[in-house]
């Protein structure tokens, strides 16, 4: 009997042990990625890029994988000043070096989005670095290529699958009591101007499904979606069409 009750009081122990250690697992398990915004977190699994060893003289993507040369980090600002490289803005453009093959969808065979020589923008965390011939190369996905931009304005985007070019509305300047408001703390507006769209995304049967608005819509869309871009006459969002979360009128 004595033996039983030992047992059962270092079964108790060990388990309360245990239980006390678990919270604190589970909770470094949302800190790392249930408070963090999606794309905070793609940031931090991003590694350095791979070095190919020179014996490979080609690099072949396969299915809907592109191979993407990036362009070049700007070294200087627009006046001529030369920037550290903390604050050289990581490129998020580059020339389409390499196509794969496709996917299946359905019963139907898909080509990759883009061809052999396209300037293209993709999404700021994707893919997968890849120097080669001393030169940073991403492999990414067909889907994650915003659109194609063959000039250096970003309204001339032409965005695809889903994806969507907005001009975002500019941030008050005031408040409703008449206070000028800084930079730091405009609110950032989640309405603008949609500019361009993507052909749509492919249903079950590899056909595109038109998008739910059109060039000239304006457009309330979620705060923290989407890649941000500077344009030449304001501030430009690219989004997926889901982001959007009405049309106003």
């Amino acid at each position: 009997m004595a033996s039983t009750q030992l047992t059962a009081i270092a079964s108790s122990v060990s388990t309360t042990s245990f239980e006390r250690l678990r919270p604190s697992t589970f909770q470094m398990g949302r800190v790392r990625i249930g408070n963090l915004p999606q794309r905070s977190f793609r940031g931090l699994v991003v590694k350095a890029a791979t070095v190919v060893a020179p014996k490979y003289t080609a690099i072949k993507p396969l299915g809907d994988r592109v191979l993407i040369k990036v362009k070049e980090a700007e070294e200087k600002t627009d006046g001529g000043i030369l920037l550290p490289s903390t604050a050289q803005t990581k490129p998020q453009g580059g020339e389409v070096v390499a196509v794969g093959e496709g996917k299946t969808v359905g019963k139907s065979k898909v080509d990759v989005s883009v061809k052999t020589g396209a300037q293209v923008v993709y999404s700021k965390y994707a893919g997968t670095e890849v120097e080669f011939n001393g030169t940073k190369h991403l492999i990414v996905k067909d889907d994650d290529i915003v659109g194609i931009l063959e000039t250096d304005d970003i309204k001339e985007l032409k965005p695809l699958n889903d994806r969507v070019l907005i001009k975002v509305a500019e941030a008050e300047e005031k408040t409703a009591g008449g206070l000028l408001l800084t930079e730091a703390t405009k609110e950032k507006p989640s309405i603008g101007t949609v500019i361009a769209v993507g052909p749509g995304q492919l249903d079950d049967e590899g056909n595109r499904k038109p998008l739910s608005v059109t060039p000239g819509n304006t457009v309330l869309y979620s705060k923290y979606a989407g890649n941000d871009f500077k344009g030449k006459d304001g501030d430009y969002i690219t989004l997926r069409v889901s982001d959007v979360m009405a049309v106003l009128s």
